[in-house]
């Protein structure tokens, strides 16, 4: 805990921001659809900067859409330290995910404004292109751009399911900025974050300290079979694309669960090529994934579909193509930033515990090259992805309480 015990966020205030930026995109189940790059994500995006400015802050945009936004320290010959998280959500996201770590972030400002206090490190305010991956693969894009795991040029050749390039889509919303891909320097980071899972709901606990993350391979996959008559091709004779994909579904499910209880497999998207309800599927296309946070238990995933498609091809006679469209290996985050989140969580009087993401977040790219770790809230029966997901106000606050103590307790105040 900070030397300043009983400084807290605004809840309102920071309440009222998050439902104000909901209806960017607004669902009329209550969730919100805000596509990366969308003109959706142009209106949350000008709000932000807009309230960025208000509160005295110096934005800047790079080239993939990134916005910075930086509050000066005492001392600027120190780089600044880096909070915040994304704006975009899924086709059918909800209100927090990414949200209330972004909000946040400018909430903690806003309260150190009120406070008048300065800080001796500079702060830089993150909102990060495309998190989601929901309409451009990879996820994280911006981030991992940004620790160069990805070059400029490759992020600005992607496409989405209609072709358009990112490269077009930030042209299209005017977020193409003029500040390189990874100039921007930080001395650590810090994103608050809802769980996006069950634990901390169901245990009574009102803050995650996250330690790790857990390894994510994401895969593009194309099975060609062929096309035939639905009632005249024999069973024996067919070289059906869909019931590939079941095997591979299955076998996906089965080699997570072998390696269970620390690993999950998905297949989230598949796509049959000019489907008819009287032709056997010829092409099909399909996404999936692993995660665990053990390197080991990833490679084993990783190598066990391999065996396993090359089999299931070989004897239904068709052809899988399985590209590998990213891997993050597992994450550990900084010990001097647990300490200090772990810390300002007791100091609050918060439940708390250690706990692993099992979803994937900037903060794991921002892990590889700075101090970094995670702070979670609870959500309502750990639902997220989904228009359902909700978290209570009281969360809401006192992670932005645990963010707001983190943060000077790294950044320290000026004397």
């Amino acid at each position: 805990m900070t030397a300043l015990p009983n400084l807290r966020i605004d809840a309102d205030r920071f309440w009222d921001t998050l439902m104000e930026t909901a209806r960017f995109g607004a669902t009329e189940k209550g969730g919100v659809r805000r596509l990366t790059l969308s003109q959706e994500d142009k209106k949350v995006r000008d709000w932000f900067r807009a309230a960025c400015e208000d509160a005295g802050l110096t934005v800047q945009v790079d080239e993939l859409g990134n916005m910075f936004a930086i509050r000066p320290g005492k001392d600027m010959s120190k780089a600044p330290l880096g909070f915040g998280s994304h704006l975009d959500t899924q086709p059918t996201g909800g209100k927090f995910d990414g949200i209330v770590g972004t909000l946040a972030a400018l909430e903690v400002v806003r309260t150190l404004n009120d406070a008048g206090i300065e800080t001796e490190t500079p702060l830089c305010v993150c909102n990060w292109t495309n998190e989601e991956g929901s309409r451009f693969a990879p996820a994280l894009m911006g981030s991992l751009a940004f620790v160069g795991d990805f070059t400029v040029a490759d992020i600005l050749s992607r496409t989405d399911i209609d072709g358009v390039s990112v490269a077009e889509a930030l042209d299209a919303i005017g977020y193409r900025g003029p500040a390189k891909v990874g100039a921007q320097p930080f001395s650590g980071f810090v994103e608050l974050h809802i769980e996006q899972g069950p634990i901390l709901e169901a245990e009574g606990k009102t803050i995650g300290v996250v330690e790790h993350g857990q390894g994510i391979i994401w895969y593009d996959g194309r099975i060609t079979g062929f096309e035939s008559h639905a009632g005249s091709t024999p069973m024996p004779l067919r070289r059906d694309a869909l019931a590939t994909l079941s095997e591979v579904v299955l076998a996906i499910e089965a080699l997570a669960t072998a390696h269970g209880p620390d690993a999950v497999g998905t297949v989230g998207e598949s796509v049959i090529a000019n489907p008819s309800r009287n032709v056997i599927p010829g092409a099909i296309a399909f996404t999936a994934e692993f995660r665990s946070p053990d390197a080991g238990t990833l490679e084993a995933l990783h190598q066990g579909l391999l065996a396993k498609v090359t089999e299931i091809a070989a004897r239904r006679k068709v052809e899988i193509a399985l590209d590998l469209n990213w891997r993050k290996e597992p994450t550990h985050f900084a010990p001097s930033v647990i300490a200090a989140v772990r810390g300002a969580a007791e100091g609050l009087g918060l439940p708390n515990r250690p706990m692993v993401s099992g979803a994937g977040h900037d903060a794991f790219a921002m892990a590889g090259i700075v101090p970094t770790a995670m702070i979670f809230v609870p959500c309502k029966d750990g639902v997220s992805h989904n228009e359902a997901e909700s978290a209570e106000k009281s969360d809401c606050a006192a992670g932005a309480n645990v963010l707001l103590h983190t943060v000077l307790t790294l950044a320290g105040t000026a004397s």
